[in-house]
């Protein structure tokens, strides 16, 4: 007999770990205890040195779903005898060491349930278990227990509280139990006046108010969500003029897979996806006949992919199903503004969008979007759009441990931050773009809980290069105010260190091209950098070429209009002058002729300039449209039985210009748009391999926000064999991930100077 103290530690609190643990230890009719301790779970187990052996081996190989064990710890204790085996109380005295867990989606027990007459949380909207429901969201303290979530305010009925305490219970130690008799409360409002706060009538309510061709903001897990009927094109315009939306796609909240599979493709990894505890929305090709009265070209202008979800919260799940058809389900905010979250929030700033606001009475602690994937249509290649719900704040990367304290701020748009602490390394979910002081306040909010949680503060600040950024702006004053060094980073190197550091990259005595493909950063010269090959070799990083530079014709404003990017490229040619007023025109010719200081080789812009180009968009009303459009127009050549193009000439600098003429002559020659579209692509590939052999390089990373394209993805898959590549997996290409880079770039050079 012995007596053995393990702690395992990872993703193992909110998950079903202890109850696991005592009845496997039942089982095995071994006996001591286990706690949720500030660093992990412990057991302290006493029985034969065999079964305890098997003990742990089982702990490890059969550990609930939700999990994620990074470590397990074994200590020999002075023997001790138990009389039974038993969940014990919480220890919290010391600084947690713990991994967050993430808000996971509805499990299909639940589900079940939710839809039974007989059972007595029949169409209860907030029924969770061990195995689903929220935690990052309602967190205030750890170790995650009961009154350190926004769940200490209701207590138990007897009847919750017999399955909480019930070791053969699903609910046995849910810290979200509840039921309609000691549960959280709806509230349907219209107009700021109360119209009910009975469930059921609330929830009928907010179903009719739908069902008529209305509005409804509902309060989900991590905010508020505004529905809509997406069948309805009056409904669906009306919400993007009271949005200031005018044609960035909707997400589609769908009632099941069967209706969803009627009107997009599905592939099994966008199944798993969909029902995964994630329950991110997955972007999917249209069929080609949608069943459902979707009003595609009202969801998605110009584009013949959807963004799609299922229900992941049991309140969407009723709504859902009562409605049968599919909802716009869009976050609960004003275009460039944080999502609302407090009902206080979503009482004054979103009434003037939606006509009814369903409430509910349990505090969101930290607002988070939805998360969103993409899969490439021919290799299903995995592209994260966006890391929020469900998958942050913890990341997993066993291989990558950096020093603790470390505070990485992260970028201006689409703005992370990252923070180390005791071998874990947490990346905030997507916080939006903090040119918005709203977004400012949100992401200070985000890192005040996280700081505050863990218990801890920073001991070394990093940022972005750009001085200007609200990110670096902020990181320098926590700084000052705590006497801590700040370390800037380049922008595109953070972008190479972040896909070094998710493929354990750093340390291999291989060299790496990093082709690092975005809109904007400020290099190291003082241009703005975006079309980058780096090579990286014995922790050092080496721009090794880039495309031409070309004026940064009107800064910002080309960002927005990718006629500007065209006559930054061209200069004023004859072809571009339809795109403008004979003002502008003037204007502009003018303004041309001036000397341009700063200069860049943005990709993004270069995207913009060639979707202007072929007639695709001149001025674009988001981010990304006219490279969306541009993608989308590729598609329709890359068909069964159409060749593969020539790819355009690029000399040995290069030369943006070069490729837009040789463009400019395929349009003027009546080449197919869709062909020109892909050949530029095609080209792209063509040029990386290019590089890769002129440097006799095998192994390719890839960055930056412009491997978000699918159509790229699947291109480089398909035309770069031999070569090993290696894309981002667990986190966005985009500047998502800048916060991670920054976090990989400085621990390579603390490893670089030992």
């Amino acid at each position: 007999m012995t007596t053995l103290h393990l702690h395992i530690q990872g993703q193992v609190q909110g998950v079903g770990f202890r109850p696991f643990v005592y009845r496997l230890a039942l089982e095995m009719e071994l006996k001591g205890w286990v706690n949720n301790g500030v660093d992990g779970v412990h057991i302290k187990v006493c029985g034969a040195v065999e079964t305890i052996q098997h003990f742990t081996q089982r702990i490890v190989a059969e550990a609930p779903a939700l999990a994620r064990i990074t470590a397990v710890h074994k200590q020999n204790s002075p023997f001790q005898t138990f009389t039974n085996f038993q969940i014990i109380a919480s220890e919290s005295l010391s600084t947690p060491q713990l991994l967050l867990t993430p808000d996971f989606g509805l499990c299909a027990d639940c589900k079940s349930e939710l839809h039974q007459a007989q059972n007595f949380r029949y169409k209860y909207a907030f029924i969770t278990c061990t195995n689903c429901g929220p935690r990052y969201s309602i967190i205030t303290g750890l170790p995650y227990d009961r009154p350190l979530t926004t769940m200490r305010d209701f207590r138990m009925c007897p009847t919750c509280q017999a399955e909480y305490d019930d070791p053969l219970n699903r609910r046995y130690y849910a810290q979200t139990n509840s039921c309609p008799t000691c549960g959280i409360h709806l509230q349907y409002v219209e107009e700021k006046n109360d119209s009910s706060e009975n469930n059921e009538i609330a929830l009928q309510a907010a179903i009719a108010t739908l069902d008529a061709g209305k509005i409804v903001a509902v309060k989900g897990i991590g905010g508020f969500l505004i529905l809509a009927d997406a069948t309805n094109a009056n409904t669906i315009n009306l919400l993007r003029q009271r949005k200031r939306r005018p044609s960035k796609p909707f997400a589609l909240l769908y009632p099941d897979l069967k209706s969803l599979a009627a009107d997009v493709k599905l592939s099994p990894q966008a199944v798993e996806a969909l029902q995964s505890p994630v329950a991110p929305i997955v972007i999917l090709p249209v069929q080609a006949l949608p069943q459902s009265g979707v009003q595609v070209a009202d969801v998605a202008p110009g584009l013949r992919r959807l963004g799609v979800m299922l229900p992941y919260a049991p309140l969407l799940e009723l709504i859902s199903a009562a409605l049968g058809r599919p909802l716009v389900a869009t976050s609960g905010n004003l275009s460039h503004t944080p999502i609302a979250y407090t009902n206080e929030q979503a009482l004054e700033r979103l009434s003037g969008i939606a006509d009814g606001i369903l409430l509910h009475n349990r505090e969101i602690v930290v607002p988070q979007d939805d998360s969103v994937l993409v899969f490439t249509l021919r290799r299903q290649q995995k592209i994260v759009i966006r890391r929020s719900r469900g998958l942050a704040p913890t990341l997993l990367l066993p291989h990558f441990q950096a020093q603790n304290g470390l505070l990485a701020m992260g970028a201006l748009l689409k703005s992370t931050f990252a923070f180390t602490h005791q071998q874990n390394l947490y990346l905030s979910q997507y916080l939006g773009d903090l040119e918005d002081f709203d977004t400012q306040q949100n992401y200070q909010l985000t890192l005040q809980h996280l700081l505050s949680t863990l218990q801890v503060e920073p001991t070394c600040i990093l940022v972005d290069l750009h001085p200007a950024y609200a990110s670096s702006q902020l990181g320098r004053e926590m700084a000052d105010e705590r006497g801590l060094t700040v370390v800037p980073i380049q922008h595109h190197l953070a972008h190479f260190g972040a896909v070094l550091a998710e493929h354990d990259l750093l340390d291999q005595a291989e060299p790496v091209l990093g082709v690092i493909w975005d809109g904007v950063g400020l290099g190291e010269d003082g241009q703005i950098w975006g079309g980058e090959f780096f090579v990286y070799h014995q922790k050092q990083f080496h721009r090794k070429s880039h495309f031409q530079y070309f004026p940064y014709f009107m800064g910002d404003k080309m960002a927005r209009e990718p006629r500007l990017a065209a006559l930054a490229v061209l200069g004023p040619d004859p072809v571009l002058e339809a795109k403008f007023s004979a003002a502008e025109w003037a204007n502009y010719q003018v303004l041309w002729q001036k000397i341009q200081p700063i200069q860049t080789s943005s990709m993004g812009r270069i995207f913009d300039a060639v979707a202007a180009l072929l007639g695709v968009l001149d001025v674009q009303t988001y981010e990304g449209e006219a490279a969306l459009q541009l993608e989308e127009l590729a598609w329709t050549y890359w068909q069964p039985g159409n060749p593969l193009p020539e790819a355009y000439i690029f000399d040995g600098q290069i030369s943006t210009q070069h490729l837009l003429l040789q463009i400019k002559a395929d349009v003027e020659a009546g080449l197919p748009r869709n062909l020109i579209a892909f050949k530029f692509h095609f080209s792209l590939i063509e040029l990386i391999k290019t590089m890769a052999t002129a440097e006799q390089l095998q192994r390719i990373a890839f960055s930056g926000g412009v491997w978000q394209n699918s159509l790229l993805v699947d291109l480089a898959l398909s035309q770069l064999q031999g070569f090993q590549l290696y894309f981002h997996e667990e986190v966005s290409p985009n500047d998502e991930c800048i916060a991670l880079g920054q976090v990989a770039f400085f621990e390579m050079h603390v490893k670089a100077a030992k």
